[in-house]
């Protein structure tokens, strides 16, 4: 996964503000670490993104994101 995806599924599902504050405060159960220190890390974002997803309990449906309309 890409680092543009995993922003717009993180905002897509917490809001923009609570997106970057569980990117930068949360730590993962799975990883002992917050999702911003391991994506520097070099942990895949699609790692990060479905540990946060296990961490906040986010249904299956929603962890794909949005389907936005094509333009």
């Amino acid at each position: 996964m890409r680092l543009t995806e995993y922003t717009q599924l993180i905002t897509d599902e917490f809001g923009a503000e609570k997106a970057a504050w569980i990117s930068h405060s949360h730590v993962l159960a799975e990883f002992g670490d917050t999702a911003d220190v391991l994506i520097e890390r070099g942990v895949d974002p699609g790692k990060v993104w479905d540990g946060l997803c296990d961490d906040f309990s986010v249904p299956e449906e929603r962890r794909l994101g949005v389907d936005y309309p094509t333009k």
